[in-house]
């Protein structure tokens, strides 16, 4: 049976982050859920790859056709869902449909900010942590090798990333929304990723009064720290300091919520209700849905500064045409390597098969030789016996065959037979 490439999962635009938190998979969870998806489909899957970031959640497979339509089940089972919960939110694709939506991805043409740069770091990790799961092979090696050739020469080709309106900068102008000249104000950062540390860079070319950072581990809290004269605290001060902190950048891989409703209530009280901004640009999220309601806190979720950047894009969208017709052409480029690759087994059984053939004759050639037989006529027979079992199959099939497959039989027979001219 043949294998199809298939790509299945919800983003941005198909699920909000109420959905999206809920299927999300940390660093140390994509291991345990690859073993779990080839355990329960068993050679059906033969390799597989997740790839999870606050915009996305999807699953890459080199599998039978027929898995497509279980894979949402067993999403929803793996995260303790109703099996039906994700289906509206759900999207699905099949050979050049995945491999074109796997080069839109990395390309940045399929992200929440038009021709952003983090994605494809995040497809590398995702194929890093499903190669040292043991869940690669040879056909979403290929797959993700050319995502990553396309990316590239996507991104060195066309304008696709210039003037960048990024979330690290939307997360900024909000906070200047509120508060205007950021001179004043305190800032703290809880986490201390790659999104933490864009936004800490951005915040800190405003030079606000204080700006710190509170992470699990506290040696990462400091090297960021360190880049930007910042300080640092642990996750446990937050609820006896956050009413200090004017602007809370949060961005964790916490799969509960950090920031409660209460906690937040307390700090206001403790402000005087002076406002406070907060951005969650975690999926699962890091700040209670809740917290949003309250009349002195300003709560934006990572949908919320997607739709801010999205006015941005106008400059680069006359790249995208230029974009999809370089993915166009890489797709059927895979696709064609795809088809080949199927045919290798008949071709490698094709070629085993003569060289018995010659094997065979080559002994008996040497047969004659050993007892005397001219050379001329030992020739003559080698070549009249490679000739005969060349030709036994195709006449064989011929004279086998009805009227519609000899018809097809005799339009191919001068396609597979050599010829003197094609011989010279």
């Amino acid at each position: 049976m043949s294998v199809d490439v298939l790509t299945f999962g919800l983003n941005h635009v198909s699920a909000p982050v109420a959905v999206r938190e809920r299927v999300s998979f940390p660093l140390d969870v994509l291991k345990p859920a690859l073993d779990g998806l080839r355990s329960t489909f068993g050679s059906s899957v033969r390799e597989a790859a997740i790839l999870s970031t606050c915009n996305r959640t999807e699953i890459y497979c080199a599998a039978d056709a027929q898995v497509s339509e279980h894979l949402p089940t067993w999403l929803a089972d793996f995260n303790r869902l109703e099996a039906g919960s994700l289906q509206p939110h759900l999207y699905q694709y099949q050979q050049n449909d995945a491999v074109r939506h796997a080069f839109r991805v990395a390309s940045g043409l399929d992200s929440m900010v038009l021709g952003e740069p983090q994605i494809l770091g995040q497809m590398k990790d995702a194929v890093r942590a499903a190669d040292q799961a043991g869940a690669l092979g040879t056909l979403l090696h290929q797959l993700f090798q050319r995502t990553f050739s396309v990316a590239k020469e996507v991104r060195s080709q066309t304008a696709i990333g210039a003037h960048s309106v990024s979330m690290a900068a939307a997360a900024v102008r909000l906070a200047e929304r509120v508060f205007g000249d950021m001179g004043q104000a305190s800032v703290l950062f809880i986490g201390a990723g790659e999104m933490i540390e864009l936004c800490a860079t951005h915040f800190a070319a405003l030079h606000p009064q204080n700006m710190v950072v509170a992470n699990r581990t506290a040696e990462r809290a400091e090297v960021l720290a360190s880049r930007f004269m910042a300080k640092t605290m642990t996750l446990a001060d937050i609820p006896q300091k956050l009413a200090d902190f004017d602007v809370i950048v949060s961005c964790t891989a916490s799969t509960l919520p950090i920031l409660g409703l209460g906690m937040v209530e307390r700090a206001t009280r403790a402000r005087r209700h002076r406002p406070m901004v907060m951005i969650d640009l975690a999926v699962p999220r890091d700040i209670e849905n809740e917290v949003g309601r309250l009349a002195d806190v300003y709560l934006y979720t990572v949908d919320d500064l997607g739709r801010m950047v999205q006015s941005g894009t106008d400059a680069r969208r006359a790249a995208v045409v230029q974009a999809e017709a370089i993915i166009e052409t890489r797709v059927q480029n895979f696709m064609h390597w795809l088809h080949n690759r199927e045919i290798v087994p008949a071709i490698i059984d094709f070629q085993q098969a003569a060289d018995q053939v010659r094997q065979a004759e080559l002994e008996r050639a040497r047969r004659m030789l050993a007892r005397g037989d001219s050379p001329e006529a030992v020739l003559e027979q080698l070549a009249h016996g490679l000739t005969q079992k060349y030709m036994h199959g195709p006449l064989a099939a011929l004279n086998r065959s009805e009227t519609d497959e000899r018809q097809q039989l005799l339009a191919l027979l001068p396609r597979l037979l050599p010829t003197a001219e094609r011989r010279r």
